[in-house]
């Protein structure tokens, strides 16, 4: 499942070059739906806070997949409550992704960190790696690394207190090349961290 109770989004590295959920949101404004009215302009959107208390049955639900959730533009006190709902739901797993590590940081200690958020962090080359070592110091029981789209190697991952990694290239009209020597480079960097 997917859960956006922020859509739209702001640019901060290169992986966001072609991000698919800017093509995505000038589809769905092309086909009038109201949630998408201003574009990829970042939004809040109040009235989907509580979604997943309604949902009984356990999901695991990305959150945010078309937007952010630690952008600027995203008051502190909007993080907390999808926070809160993320902590009132136990019987679904939650996977936050983020490019904007120094802010996840940076407001970690305001936020409740139950076992059941999944906290990761985008790095799609070796520019953005201190990315890792952001997330690794924040209170989440679970960490994964979203390496995707894999746009340059990444020999040194710092890969201490990270539980998961996923590997992708990017897709889509201008999409740039993955090697599948950096993918296998990673594997291997994550085996021999076990």
């Amino acid at each position: 499942m997917t859960w956006n109770p922020v859509t739209g989004c702001v640019k901060v590295s290169q992986g966001c070059k072609h991000c698919y959920a800017e093509r995505m949101a000038k589809r769905l404004r092309a086909m009038g739906s109201a949630r998408y009215v201003d574009g990829f302009r970042p939004r809040l959107h109040e009235d989907l806070i509580d979604v997943p208390r309604r949902w009984k049955k356990s999901r695991t639900i990305f959150v945010n997949s078309m937007s952010d959730l630690f952008q600027e533009d995203v008051p502190t006190a909007f993080i907390q409550q999808v926070f809160s709902t993320m902590l009132d739901c136990p019987q679904h797993i939650f996977q936050v992704l983020t490019k904007r590590s120094e802010r996840l940081l940076e407001i970690a200690h305001l936020l409740p960190w139950p076992e059941n958020v999944w906290m990761g962090v985008s790095v799609e080359d070796e520019h953005v790696a201190t990315r890792v070592r952001d997330l690794a110091m924040t209170p989440a029981h679970v960490k994964f690394l979203s390496c995707e789209p894999l746009i340059g190697p990444l020999p040194n991952l710092p890969l201490d207190d990270i539980d998961w990694v996923i590997v992708g290239g990017e897709s889509g009209p201008g999409a740039r090349a993955m090697h599948a020597s950096w993918a296998r480079d990673i594997r291997r960097q994550c085996r021999a961290a076990g």
